[in-house]
This record gives C-alpha cells, sequence and structure tokens, in this order.
C-alpha cells in the first residue's frame, strides 16, 4: 500500500516466544488463547496464508487486521479484510493497523506487524491541496511566507491542531 508507514515488525518476538515454547519453558497453553471473537474475525474477515501454524503444524495460519483512530469512531477496533483497507486509506487522515496471526485449529494467536495508514502519508499533500513538501524544501523566506519563514511550520501546526 502507498500510504504504509511506521511499521513495526514482530517476528524477533515471535521467534523467541517459540523457542521458550520448544524448550518447554511455556507451556502451548499459554501461547493457544485465541479468544471466540479473534477465532471468528479470522474465519470471516482473515486472509489466510501459506505459512503453517508453529505450534500444531496442521493449518496455515490466518492473519487478521484491526484498524484503530480517532476518524474511526465506532469502527475503531474492528477486523478489516486486505481489500478494505486501500479505500480506508484514501478515505481517513491516518489510522493504525495490527495484523495478528491466527491457527484455527489450535488457537495460536501472535501479533505480527502494525503501521499506519492513510492520506497524510501521501507525498506532496496536505488536507487543503498544498505540498508542505515543496515549502519546506524551498527554505525559509519562501513559498508565499511573505519572507517570514515561518511557512512550513505555520502549516505543521494546522496540521497538528486538526488531528
Amino acid at each position: 500500500m502507498r500510504t504504509q508507514r511506521q511499521v513495526v515488525d514482530y517476528s524477533l518476538q515471535k521467534r523467541a516466544l517459540l523457542r521458550e515454547v520448544f524448550s518447554g519453558r511455556v507451556g502451548t497453553y499459554e501461547v493457544c488463547d485465541a479468544s471466540p471473537y479473534l477465532k471468528n474475525a479470522a474465519r470471516f474477515h482473515g486472509e489466510p496464508t501459506e505459512e503453517r501454524c508453529p505450534i500444531c503444524r496442521r493449518e496455515n495460519l490466518t492473519h487478521v487486521h484491526y484498524i484503530y483512530g480517532d476518524e474511526l469512531k465506532q469502527s475503531a477496533g474492528q477486523a478489516r479484510t486486505l481489500a478494505e483497507l486501500p479505500v480506508l486509506a484514501m478515505t481517513l487522515r491516518e489510522f493504525q493497523v495490527f495484523v495478528v496471526e491466527v491457527c484455527r485449529s489450535c488457537d495460536w494467536n501472535h501479533l505480527v506487524e502494525q503501521f499506519l495508514l492513510g492520506r497524510d502519508g501521501l507525498a506532496g499533500g496536505t488536507d487543503d491541496g498544498s505540498s508542505a513538501d515543496a515549502a519546506a524544501a524551498a527554505g525559509p523566506g519562501t513559498a508565499g511566507t511573505g519572507g517570514s519563514g515561518r511557512g512550513a511550520s505555520a502549516t505543521r501546526r494546522r496540521r497538528e491542531a486538526r488531528r
């Protein structure tokens, strides 16, 4: 996705947890604890993967995408399909996506990654159609600031105030 930014990958945490499980220091009942809501989200909104479950090795994992953000209001915390995310990214300024992998067979679940999506991530544009990057690249005293050099910081403050 074009606007995906601030990606956090949790694969190292997953490897460490699996190492603990396979060494016997952590039981499978502690890591195979998916809630019924998560399992239903995986069933109806999940995206199947080609990766086998690391615990039971019976079934492929399913990725569930949860969305959170101020603009979402009542929709915050809902699971969405991967196809819905680009549409939301073009309509909303910014929202966070959490990707959880789930095994529908043994209830294994783990956070895979999180990232931001939204219009604020589009290069070269703001909500009012002006180009903040162009104003910042032009330097102080240009880009219609009247020689004061405050144009880029004023635009930044207006964007922060809207959030």
